[in-house]
């Protein structure tokens, strides 16, 4: 695979991706990722993607950052009591242990599949 180049990745008019095209930082005002309209209280909204941001590295394939619309972007929904609630139970969820049951204070890691003290109980006998 040939490697990108910084020039490569520019392509305003979509001809050799498809799509509008722009070196990472050289993307146009109009035009914001996810986490930038997150950022100011938007969201895209149902908008298809616009155009791409591609960043070159020198081992690996480049990153993609797919870019929307500004002027099309909706407000971000608000979130309701019932939403928190829902939030605030799956989280409570995801620190809960499958084997003892009990709240370890901390999200368990998946790698893991339970508390520390569950994972590794040789470890809390010796201390």
């Amino acid at each position: 695979m040939k490697r990108l180049t910084l020039a490569d990745c520019f392509d305003p008019d979509g001809e050799r991706f498809g799509i509008p095209t722009y070196p990472w930082r050289y993307a146009p005002d109009d035009l914001a990722t996810r986490r930038q309209l997150r950022t100011r209280g938007l969201r895209p909204g149902g908008q298809d993607i616009a155009a791409q941001i591609l960043r070159p590295r020198r081992r690996r394939e480049p990153l993609t950052a797919y870019l929307y619309r500004v002027d099309l972007a909706r407000p971000v929904r608000p979130m309701t009591p019932a939403r928190w609630a829902a939030l605030a139970k799956a989280n409570a969820a995801r620190r809960r242990c499958p084997e003892c049951g009990r709240d370890a204070g901390y999200v368990i890691p998946s790698s893991l599949g339970s508390c520390v003290t569950c994972a590794f109980p040789e470890d809390q006998r010796a201390a």
